[in-house]
C-alpha cells in the first residue's frame, strides 16, 4: 500500500511539473475540449448515457478501445474514425509530457523553469 501512495505521490509531483509548461497545458485543454466534445456527440448521437460517452471517449482517445461497444450509426461510424485520428495524438503526447516531467532530474526542472 505504501508503494501506491508513493507512486501516486510521483505522479502528482509530475503533472504539477508538466502543468509549467505551455505545450502541456495546451495539449491539456485540447485533449478536454476533445473529450467533452465526444461525449457530447455520443450522447446525442448514439443515445449513451453521459458516464458511458465520457468512458467510450477515453478509452478511444488511449488507445484502449471498447469491446462490446461500436457506434450503430453511419454517421457516428465516421465521426469514431476521425475523433481517433484527430484525438490519439493529442491524447499520447499529454501522457508523453507527464512521463517526461516524471523522469526529469530536479536540477533539469530548476533550469528548464527559467527558460
Amino acid at each position: 500500500m505504501i508503494s501506491f501512495f508513493l507512486t501516486v505521490k510521483r505522479l502528482v509531483k509530475a503533472l504539477w511539473q508538466a502543468f509549467k509548461l505551455k505545450n502541456f497545458q495546451v495539449l491539456f485543454t485540447l485533449v478536454l475540449i476533445l473529450l467533452f466534445s465526444g461525449t457530447s456527440f455520443y450522447v446525442k448521437q448514439e443515445g449513451l448515457s453521459i458516464i458511458d460517452a465520457l468512458y467510450f471517449c477515453v478509452v478511444t482517445l488511449s488507445t484502449i478501445g471498447h469491446p462490446s461497444f461500436e457506434p450503430q450509426t453511419t454517421f457516428g461510424k465516421v465521426f469514431t474514425i476521425l475523433y481517433i485520428f484527430c484525438g490519439n495524438g493529442a491524447f499520447i503526447g499529454l501522457i508523453g509530457y507527464v512521463a517526461y516531467a516524471m523522469i526529469q532530474k530536479p536540477e533539469k526542472r530548476k533550469r528548464n523553469a527559467r527558460e
